[in-house]
């Protein structure tokens, strides 16, 4: 398999430059699991800076609405109930727990190569059709930083890329500020990071876009412009997230 490297500053620039190497490099199969084709390569993406600006891209796959969501659902847990009602797991409830663990481990020992998190869960994902893509995230403090490093088996790029790691990303700063660290690297190793057959249309116009276009074009500041928007959405989802626990018959949230 081809192995492809980036390094960028930001988010965004990291971001643009995976589909551009992905679209002129990776390589097109099968992909029977899923009754298409698919363009594919291993991708390891390292952000030297992952909360400097800008923090959010125009080349993604919904609003901030979208955005706050998957926020809420990955570091709060906001959808961890419908585990065994139609969903086998959530990231949220396969990290959560461990999370004490890690601020204790760099708290013992700031050089610690322990701080590991497991995601995968062989005896759920070996049996399931729709089994965990992100399989471990490993903390680092590092010239008094945190650094983050998150391995996936498989990651959709133009789709699930940019929500997954701007998640981890804000998991890594939520972290560090327990630690009382600032936030230092993030990097994200995908085995197979790929395009499926139904979006080879949209990666080369995401492609032609970062070509044709400077980076402030392409991209918005989250801080003071993106964060405000994500913030407005959130009465909205809270609410979602009710009639969801009520259609499934838990019951409302106290707050």
């Amino acid at each position: 398999m081809k192995e492809i490297f980036i390094t960028a500053q930001n988010l965004c620039e990291a971001y643009h430059r995976a589909l551009v190497e992905l679209e002129t490099r990776g390589e097109v199969l099968d992909c029977g699991d899923w009754n298409q084709k698919q363009k594919e390569c291993a991708m390891t993406i390292h952000i030297e800076e992952p909360v400097s600006e800008p923090r959010v891209s125009k080349l993604i796959i919904g609003g901030p609405y979208d955005l706050q969501r998957y926020l809420m659902e990955l570091i709060d847990g906001l959808l961890d109930f419908k585990i065994n009602e139609g969903w086998d797991y959530t990231y949220h409830e396969r990290f959560s727990q461990y999370i004490p663990y890690v601020i204790q481990e760099l708290k013992r020992n700031r050089e610690s190569r322990r701080a590991v998190i497991s995601i995968r869960n062989n005896e759920v994902d070996s049996k399931t059709s729709d089994p965990a893509c992100m399989q471990s995230m490993q903390f680092f403090i590092r010239e008094d930083k945190l650094d983050l490093m998150i391995l996936f088996r498989s990651n959709d790029l133009p789709e699930a890329f940019f929500f997954n790691a701007f998640g981890l990303i804000a998991l890594q700063e939520k972290i560090a500020a327990e630690l009382g660290v600032a936030v230092g690297t993030y990097t994200h190793r995908s085995n197979s990071m790929h395009c499926y057959e139904k979006d080879f249309a949209m990666l080369s116009n995401f492609v032609k876009a970062v070509n044709e276009k400077a980076l402030e074009d392409l991209s918005y500041n989250y801080r003071g412009d993106w964060d405000e928007l994500m913030e407005g959405e959130i009465p909205g989802i809270l609410e979602l997230a009710e009639e969801l626990r009520a259609q499934a018959g838990k019951k409302p949230v106290v707050s």
